[in-house]
C-alpha cells in the first residue's frame, strides 16, 4: 500500500499456517517467537490501539509458556501450540477483566471463561490479550486504527480483533457477529474472517448482545490457517470431503447487491469474472428482494434482545452509556413480545428460502462483497453491515477472503456463503478461491 507523509501502513505478516510449522515443526523457539511479537506490540499497538493495556503482558506469556513446554513435554498433543490469540473483550477471560468497550461497572456484567477460550488454551494456543470491542458490541466505536490506512476505521465491533490480526501482533483472533461485526472488519482490513453456522463455535463466556443471533468468529491473515483453528473450535468438525470439482457460485441479484456502492459492485463484478475464467460457473439468481424489510426485522430483533441483556441494570446506569448504544436500547425496549417471536421466527424461514435457492439453481456458495466499500475514513463510526446482514439472520456459515484495493487504496474483498453446517466445504473452497482474488496487503 501506497503512503504519503509520515507513516500510515502497519501492516505484517503474520500467517497462522506458517508459524504453527515454524514452531511445531521446525522447532522454532516459542519465547523468541513470542519476545519478538511482545517488541512488535510495544512499538506498533500505541498507533494502532487493538489491545487494551496489560503492564504485565510479558511476564504472563513467559510463565504461560513454560506451562505450555511442560504439557508437550508430557507427551500432551496441543494442535494450536505457537498460535498468539487477540481475544474481543466481551469474552470472560481468567486473569481478565472484561469491560467490554463502555464506562460501566465492569462487575455488572462479569462471568466465568467459557468454552471457545478453555478449547483455544487446552489447544496449546497463548492469550496475547484483550482486544478492543466498540461499546457492548455495537457502533460507538473505540480508539483503533485500521493498520493498513490508520486514517480509515478497522471497521466494528470486533475493531481490535481485526487490526491486531492485520497488523501481526498476533496470528489468530476471536470476534462476534451479531449483523456484520467479523465478515465487515475482516475485508476493511485486508484479512480473512469466518462466522460459522450459527451455534458450531459455543458463544457462552461472552456479554450477549443478542442471545438468538450473536455468532462467534474468528480472525486470521490465512485461509489454512483458519481451517486449524476451526477445527479446535467448531463442534464435530470434520474433514471437507474429498471433491475436485468447483462449486457453483451464485450471485444474488437485485436490491442486496445494490446496497454496495458503485465502485465496490464493479470491483465485485471484476472478481467474479476472474473467477469465470478461472473456470467457475456462476449463477445470478434474483434473492434477497425484500433486503429492507428484512434489514428493519434484524434490527428490532437484536436491539430487543439487547434492551432484555441490560434490563437489569439500565436505569441505574443510563447515563453512563453512550448516544449510539442508549438509542438501539431504547428501540429494542419498543419492540413488542409478538414482534419478537415472529423476527426470531422468520430466522429458520429466510434459511429455508436461501437454501431452496441454492438447490433449485444448484449453487454451492452465495458470493457478494462483504461491505458496501472501502473503509471509510476517520474512526468516528465503523461502517455500514447491511451486506453481512442475511446471512447472519438466517445463521449460514460466511467467509470473506481479501480481494484487492479499491479507489481509496483500501482493502477488499470477497464474501462466501455456503448451506447451514457446511463449514468444512466453505472454508475447504475459500482456500482455493482466495488464490484467485488478488493481493493482500500483507504481501
Amino acid at each position: 500500500m501506497a503512503q504519503s507523509g509520515s507513516r500510515t501502513n502497519y501492516v505484517e505478516t503474520a500467517s497462522l499456517s506458517e508459524t504453527l510449522h515454524s514452531i511445531q515443526v521446525k522447532q522454532h523457539s516459542l519465547s523468541v517467537y513470542v519476545d519478538e511479537l511482545n517488541r512488535r506490540v510495544d512499538e506498533v499497538d500505541p498507533t494502532v490501539c487493538a489491545f487494551l493495556p496489560e503492564p504485565n503482558r510479558r511476564t504472563r506469556l513467559r510463565e504461560e509458556i513454560g506451562e505450555l513446554r511442560e504439557r508437550r513435554a508430557a507427551g500432551e498433543v496441543m494442535p494450536l501450540y505457537g498460535a498468539t490469540v487477540g481475544v474481543k473483550d466481551i469474552f470472560h477471560v481468567d486473569g481478565f477483566v472484561t469491560r467490554a468497550g463502555t464506562d460501566l461497572p465492569p462487575q455488572l456484567f462479569a462471568g466465568n471463561e467459557g468454552p471457545t477460550v478453555r478449547k483455544l488454551r487446552d489447544a496449546g494456543a497463548l492469550i496475547m490479550g484483550k482486544t478492543v470491542t466498540t461499546e457492548f458490541a455495537y457502533f460507538e466505536p473505540g480508539p483503533t486504527r485500521n493498520p493498513v490506512n490508520i486514517n480509515h476505521t478497522p471497521g466494528g465491533s470486533s475493531s481490535g480483533s481485526a487490526a491486531a490480526v492485520a497488523a501481526g501482533l498476533c496470528t489468530l483472533a476471536l470476534g462476534t457477529q451479531t449483523i456484520g461485526s467479523v465478515i465487515r472488519p475482516a475485508a476493511f482490513c485486508g484479512i480473512v474472517g469466518y462466522k460459522p453456522s450459527l451455534g458450531r463455535i459455543d458463544p457462552e463466556g461472552l456479554v450477549f448482545f443478542s442471545r438468538t443471533i450473536d455468532h462467534v468468529g474468528l480472525f486470521t491473515q490465512d485461509v489454512a490457517g483458519m481451517a486449524l483453528a476451526a477445527a479446535v473450535l467448531c463442534a464435530d468438525w470434520k474433514s471437507a470431503p474429498a471433491d475436485e470439482r468447483l462449486p457453483v457460485l451464485g450471485v444474488p441479484d437485485g436490491p442486496y447487491l445494490a446496497q454496495a456502492d458503485e465502485d465496490a459492485e464493479r470491483k465485485f463484478e471484476e472478481q467474479v469474472l476472474m473467477l469465470q475464467v478461472a473456470g467457475y460457473d456462476v449463477n445470478r439468481v434474483a434473492a434477497l428482494e425484500d433486503i429492507a424489510e428484512l434489514n428493519d426485522l434484524h434490527r428490532s430483533l437484536v436491539f430487543a434482545e439487547f434492551a432484555q441483556e441490560h434490563a437489569r441494570w439500565f436505569d441505574d446506569f443510563e447515563g453512563l452509556y453512550r448516544p449510539r448504544t442508549l438509542e438501539a436500547i431504547e428501540a429494542g425496549r419498543r419492540v413488542t413480545d409478538g414482534e419478537l417471536e415472529a423476527a426470531r421466527a422468520h430466522c429458520l424461514v429466510l434459511r429455508d428460502e436461501l437454501t431452496a435457492q441454492m438447490d433449485e439453481e444448484e449453487i454451492d456458495l452465495w458470493v457478494c462483497p462483504p461491505a458496501v466499500g472501502e473503509a471509510p475514513i476517520g474512526i468516528e463510526a465503523t461502517g455500514d453491515p447491511n451486506m453481512n446482514l442475511p446471512w447472519t439472520h438466517a445463521g449460514l456459515p460466511a467467509v470473506t477472503v481479501p480481494a484487492g484495493i479499491g479507489e481509496a487504496e483500501m482493502p477488499l474483498g470477497l464474501q462466501l456463503i455456503a448451506r447451514f453446517g457446511q463449514d468444512e466445504e466453505l472454508l475447504s473452497w475459500a482456500e482455493e478461491i482466495a488464490t484467485h482474488t488478488g493481493e493482500a496487503p500483507y504481501e
